[in-house]
């Protein structure tokens, strides 16, 4: 075990997810709107990971990337991924005043014009933005359901598929206002990299899709089937942090 991961596990004051309590949000206005731009051309395959399924996609490149924000310069996307829970009664990784979501969607990029590859992304504080997307239970999602069709060719772990012209920037809520603080990965080793933007609205999925998910295998083909029920992280301390908003506080879209 390296000195670096070593220093990550014996202090950890910036863990994710956390629970936002929106009347201590603090308005920021010198957070810019994010510039997003993703392009279809660059999703790659589909692929089990073991806890989740990831869209992969090509980021030798700037071809699909975000920026501004409480960004400092170009972050690459690199790959997206679902959590969700036994039942649609939870699920989301981040809460927002205690109310939980079904499931949330996590945008993966990193920071390419500082760092040569991903893996030393991960090492800095600034390496990594991830975009969270809450999602609850409405109308079916025709992007997810594109998703959905692939997913029995990746139902057992370590299984990929081609995935391509595939329009992440459809799955975006309409209205871009967002919460931002500084956290960690969600998953093992919890490296403290990642300046989450959290959006404010949610985007639909029906209950049958989410179920869908609930149907991919932790286990390799060679062994006993066993299901991903669910795959989020418990919510984290927020310790010192603060968390800041782009929108001055309104009531928010359920």
């Amino acid at each position: 075990m390296g000195a670096s991961t070593s220093r990550h596990r014996q202090c950890r004051p910036r863990q994710s997810p956390i629970n936002i309590y929106t009347k201590k949000v603090r308005y920021d206005s010198s957070l810019k709107p994010l510039y997003i731009y993703y392009d279809p051309k660059s999703s790659q395959r589909l692929v089990n990971v073991g806890h989740c399924f990831n869209v992969e996609f090509e980021d030798t490149n700037d071809k699909s990337v975000v920026s501004d924000g409480p960004l400092v310069g170009y972050y690459r996307l690199r790959q997206c991924h679902f959590h969700w829970g036994a039942s649609d009664k939870d699920g989301s990784e981040h809460v927002i005043d205690g109310l939980e979501y079904p499931a949330e969607l996590h945008i993966v990029h990193w920071n390419a014009q500082k760092y040569p590859t991903f893996d030393e992304a991960l090492e800095h504080p600034d390496g990594v933005a991830v975009i969270g997307v809450l999602l609850k239970i409405g109308e079916t999602n025709p992007l997810i359901q594109s998703i959905i069709d692939s997913l029995d060719q990746v139902k057992e772990k370590n299984k990929e598929c081609p995935f391509t012209q595939f329009d992440l920037s459809s799955l975006l809520p309409n209205d871009r206002n967002y919460w931002t603080y500084q956290g960690s990965l969600t998953t093992t080793p919890y490296l403290e990299c990642v300046t989450w933007i959290i959006f404010q609205e949610a985007i639909p999925i029906d209950s049958d899709q989410l179920q869908h998910f609930r149907s991919l295998h932790c286990t390799s083909e060679a062994e006993d089937p066993a299901f991903i029920l669910e795959n989020h992280r418990a919510i984290q301390p927020i310790e010192a942090r603060v968390v800041r908003s782009s929108f001055k506080k309104k009531t928010r879209k359920p």
